[in-house]
C-alpha cells in the first residue's frame, strides 16, 4: 500500500518534487527526449506542475507474467507455456555479481539519490544539447523499472505497449511522479530486487533468473563475475549486443561493465582485467515454450488442458479475464493425464499409423466413474510442419478439435439399445431386418410433428445379412436395418433423451439431429472424447461423469485454486448398462471386433466404419479405462479402399481392422499392472434362430453372462418377451438423402 501523510497531504520528498517542479523534471524530461530545450522547457513551466497533481497517487504493479508448468498425474512435467518466460526470484538468490553490475551500468549512484538523480539530470541535460539529440539519459533505474511495470501490465497489445514507451513529456512526468512513491514504498533492495525480476534480457528471457538459465544455463545465484557482466550489458539494447548473434559486440559491452565496476570500486582493476580477457563461454537452452514440446506426444492434451482454462467460468466471469490469468501464468497445474496410458497410446498409434500416411488417427482413453481423461494423441503430431497439425481430432471445435467432428458410423447403435432397454423393449428383441429396407414412413419425434420418410433407403453391409434378428446378433453382427427398425418402433425421442444424457453433441457442439440416419447409423460428426466418455458410462453401470482434465492449480504463491469437477449422474439403470456391457462384449469375442478384443480381461466395445469408407472406429471399454479410435482423412476425402496404412495394405478398411488393433495394443499397454475388474454379466436367452444356427440352449453359464460360448454374453435373469413388428417391413424404395448417407453406419 502507498504511504500517505496525516491529513492527506503530499510527503516531503513529493513536496520537494513539486517545488523543484520545472527544473527538475522538465530537466529530467529533456535528458531522456530529443526536444529543442526552449520549446521543452516553456511546455513544462506552462504545464508540468499542474499535471504532476493531477496524476493518481498510487502505482498499480501487477503480477509478473511467469511460465507456468503442466504436470501429468504423477506429477512428471508435461509442458511449459508462458506469454513471457520469467521465474521470479529474491535477490538473495541473485549473484551479488549480478547486483552490482546492473546497478554499475545501468544507474552508478543508485543508493545515492532518491527517485530523481538531480545530478545525473543535469549532466544530461548538458550532454544532450552540445549534441543537439538524446546523447545520454539520465534516467534512475527506480524510473525504468515504473516503465517496464507500464510495459507488462500492456502484455503483447501493441498499441499499449507504444503508449507505454512513446517518448513524450507526459509519460516521462507521469514516470516521475510513480518513482518517487516506489523509492517511499518499496526501498533500494525491493526496487532492485523488481527490476531485475521485470527487465528484458532478449533470446524471449524476462528476469534474470530465465536470462542466467538462457544463456548459461544456470541459475542466477550461480552467475560469475564476467557472466554477470555480460547479462548487465544486454539490458540497453538486447538486439544490439545479443551474444548468441554477436558475440563480438557482446564482449565489448562487457568490458564497458567489467571497466564501470572498476571505476566505482565494486571489483578491483585487477579483477575486472582478468574478466575481460576470459572468452564468452555461453551454454544457451533453447526456449521450451508452449505445447509444442510436451513429452509422449501429449501436445495436444496440454491444448486441451488450456482451452479448458480459457472456457471455464470457474477461472474467471469472461474470456478476456481467464485469458489475463493464463497470460500472467506462474501457475502450476496437475492434471490427469496417466503417464503410462499416453506413452501406451501413443506407441500403438505409431506402430499402426504413419505420420505420412494420406488419413490420421487419434485416441482418447477416460476413466469410468471420474471422468478423468487419461490419454489423448493422435498419429500426426503436434506442429507446424509437413505431416504435423495444431486440430486436436479428439475434441470438438471450441476446445481446438475439427469444426464438425467424424461420423461415428455403427459405434452410435449402442446408444439405440440402451433408449430400447429403458423403454422396456428386452433384448431379445426381434426385427425383420432384411438385406435392404426403405426408413419407415412415420418416426415420432420429441415434438408434435413426426419425422416422415421422403424416399430414404439403406442396406446392411453384405446380402448374407438378412433377419430375422434378435438384439444381440444385430449387434455382434453391425446390421444396419435391425436398428433402424428398432428406432421406428421406440421413436427418435428415447433416442435423443439418451445421447442428451450421456452428453453426446456434435462436433460443433450443436445437438443431434432428430432423424434416423445419425440417430441410428451414426452419420453426423462426433469427437472422440465424446464417444469414450459416453461408452465410460456403460462401463460405470449407467452413471454419466462429464470430463475432466485438471486435478490442481497452484499459483506462484503456493495458493490452491479452486478447478473444474466431474458431475456426475445416473442416466439408466444398472440393469440396462449391465446388458449393452454383455452385448458389446459379444462383439469383441465373435463378432464384427474380434480384432480388437483383450485377452486378460472383460472388455467390450463396438466397431464403426462409414459410406465409402471415409471414417473407420472402434469405441470400447473395461470396467476401469475407455477409449474411442478414430481413422480417417481431416478433410474427409479419403476413401479407404485400397490403401497402405502404417505400411498394411487394406483392399477395405473396416472399423475392427484397423482402429480395432491401435484399441487393443493401446490398451493393453494402459492396463498392464492395473486390476482387471468383470463386468455384471446378465443372461441373454437365444432366440429360435440362434438356436436353428446350432447353438445349444441349455449349455451351462459360464459366471459372467455367458453361455460357455466364445463371445455369447449372457446372465442369470431372462428378458420376458419377443416383438416383431411386421408393418416396419414395407415402404418406400426409393432411394433418397436422409441429412447424411442413408448407410452411415457399417460394421
Amino acid at each position: 500500500m502507498s504511504k500517505k501523510r496525516s491529513g492527506g497531504g503530499l510527503t516531503g520528498t513529493q513536496q520537494a518534487a513539486k517545488f523543484l517542479g520545472v527544473s527538475v523534471l522538465a530537466g529530467a524530461v529533456l535528458a531522456g527526449i530529443a526536444l529543442p530545450a526552449a520549446g521543452a522547457l516553456g511546455l513544462a513551466a506552462k504545464g508540468t506542475v499542474e499535471g504532476f497533481d493531477e496524476i493518481p497517487a498510487n502505482l498499480k504493479t501487477p503480477p509478473l507474467s511467469q511460465r507456468t508448468t503442466i504436470l501429468d498425474s504423477t506429477g512428471g512435467q508435461i509442458a511449459t507455456v508462458y506469454s513471457r518466460d520469467r521465474t521470479v526470484v529474491a535477490l538473495k538468490d541473485v549473484s551479488p555479481y549480478m547486483q552490482k553490475a546492473i546497478v554499475a551500468i545501468e544507474d552508478a549512484r543508485f543508493y545515492e539519490h532518491g527517485a530523481i538523480d538531480l545530478k545525473g539530470v543535469l549532466r544530461a541535460v548538458n550532454r544532450n544539447a552540445q549534441e543537439g539529440g538524446v546523447a545520454q539519459g539520465a534516467s534512475t533505474l527506480t524510473q525504468q523499472y515504473v516503465k517496464n511495470v507500464f510495459v507488462e501490465e500492456a502484455g503483447d497489445d501493441p498499441d499499449k505497449v507504444a503508449q507505454a514507451t512513446q517518448q513524450t513529456l507526459g509519460r516521462k512526468v507521469r514516470e516521475l511522479k510513480y518513482a518517487i512513491q516506489v523509492e517511499e514504498e518499496l526501498g533500494k533492495k525491493k526496487i532492485l530486487e523488481n527490476y531485475l525480476n521485470i527487465t528484458f534480457f532478449g533470446q524471449q528471457a524476462y528476469g534474470i533468473e530465465a536470462a542466467s538459465k538462457r544463456y548459461f544455463s544456470k541459475s542466477a545465484k550461480n552467475l560469475k563475475l564476467e557472466e554477470a557482466a555480460l547479462l548487465a550489458g544486454i539490458v540497453q539494447s538486447p538486439s544490439r549486443y545479443d551474444p548468441v548473434n554477436d558475440g563480438e559486440e557482446a564482449i565489448k559491452r562487457r568490458n564497458t561493465v567489467l571497466q564501470r565496476m572498476a571505476d566505482i570500486g565494486d571489483v578491483s582493476q585487477a579483477e575486472a582485467d582478468e574478466a575481460k580477457e576470459i572468452p564468452i563461454k555461453l551454454k544457451v537452452s533453447k526456449p521450451q515454450n508452449g505445447c509444442i514440446t510436451a513429452v509422449n506426444g501429449a501436445g495436444f492434451f496440454c491444448d486441451y488442458v488450456r482451452e479448458v482454462f480459457l472456457s471455464d467460468p470457474v477461472f474467471g466471469k469472461t474470456r478476456e479475464e481467464r485469458a489475463k490469468i493464463w497470460n500472467q501464468g506462474g501457475l502450476t497445474i496437475r492434471t490427469t493425464l496417466n503417464p503410462q496410458a499416453q506413452r501406451s497410446a501413443q506407441d500403438s498409434l505409431k506402430d499402426h499409423v504413419n505420420q505420412d500416411d494420406k488419413v490420421a488417427a487419434a485416441i482418447t482413453m477416460v476413466e469410468p466413474g471420474t471422468g478423468k481423461v487419461l490419454a489423448m494423441g493422435q498419429s500426426k503430431p503436434y506442429g507446424f510442419g509437413e505431416n504435423e497439425t495444431q486440430i486436436n481430432y479428439s475434441v470438438n471445435a471450441k476446445m481446438g478439435g475439427s469444426n464438425y467432428g467424424f461420423p461415428v458410423g455403427s459405434t452410435f447403435k449402442p446408444f439405440v439399445a440402451a433408449a430400447a432397454l429403458e423403454q422396456g423393449r428386452p433384448p431379445t428383441q426381434m426385427y425383420p431386418a432384411p438385406y435392404k429396407m426403405p426408413y419407415p414412413d412415420s418416426i415420432p419425434t420429441c415434438g408434435d410433428k413426426p419425422w416422415r420418410n421422403q424416399g430414404f433407403t439403406l442396406e446392411n453391409e453384405n446380402e448374407k445379412e438378412v433377419g430375422p434378428y434378435a438384439l444381440r446378433e444385430a449387434m455382434e453382427m453391425s446390421v444396419n436395418t435391425y436398428f433402424v427398425q428398432m428406432i421406428g418402433d421406440i421413436g427418435l425421442c428415447p433416442v435423443v433423451e439418451m445421447t442428451d444424457r450421456l452428453g453426446v453433441v456434435q462436433g460443433n457442439g450443436e445437438k443431434l439431429p432428430v432423424s434416423p440416419s445419425p440417430l441410428t447409423l451414426g452419420s453426423t460428426g462426433i469427437a472422440p472424447l465424446t464417444m469414450a466418455n459416453a461408452y465410460a458410462t456403460f462401463a460405470n453401470r449407467g452413471t454419466h461423469c462429464t470430463p475432466t482434465a485438471i486435478e490442481s492449480i497452484k499459483t506462484a504463491g503456493g495458493e490452491s485454486l479452486k478447478v473444474p469437477q466431474s458431475e456426475c449422474g445416473k442416466v439408466m439403470s444398472e440393469r440396462t448398462a449391465d446388458t449393452i456391457n454383455t452385448l458389446l462384449r459379444g462383439v469383441v469375442d465373435s463378432g464384427t471386433g474380434q480384432e480388437a478384443g483383450l485377452t486378460d480381461r472383460d472388455n467390450a466395445g463396438k466397431t464403426g466404419t462409414t459410406d465409402e469408407r471415409r471414417n473407420a472406429w472402434f469405441v470400447g471399454y473395461t470396467p476401469n479405462m475407455s477409449g474411442a479410435v478414430w481413422v480417417g482423412s481431416a478433410s474427409q476425402k479419403v476413401k479407404m479402399v485400397n490403401i497402405t496404412i502404417g505400411g498394411r495394405y487394406h483392399d477395405k478398411v473396416f472399423g475392427g481392422q484397423v482402429p480395432g488393433p491401435i484399441w487393443k495394443d493401446a490398451m493393453a499397454g494402459a492396463l498392464e499392472g492395473e486390476e482387471a475388474p468383470d463386468f455384471n454379466g446378465v443372461h441373454i436367452p437365444e432366440t429360435s434362430k440362434e438356436k436353428d444356427e446350432g447353438e445349444d440352449e441349455d449349455r451351462p453359464d459360464d459366471g459372467r453372462g455367458n453361455d460357455n460360448k466364445p463371445g455369447r454374453p449372457g446372465g442369470t435373469e431372462p428378458w420376458p418377451g419377443i416383438s416383431l413388428p411386421p408393418e416396419l417391413i414395407g415402404g418406400n424404395a426409393t432411394r433418397g438423402q436422409d441429412g447424411g448417407n442413408g448407410n452411415g453406419g457399417r460394421g
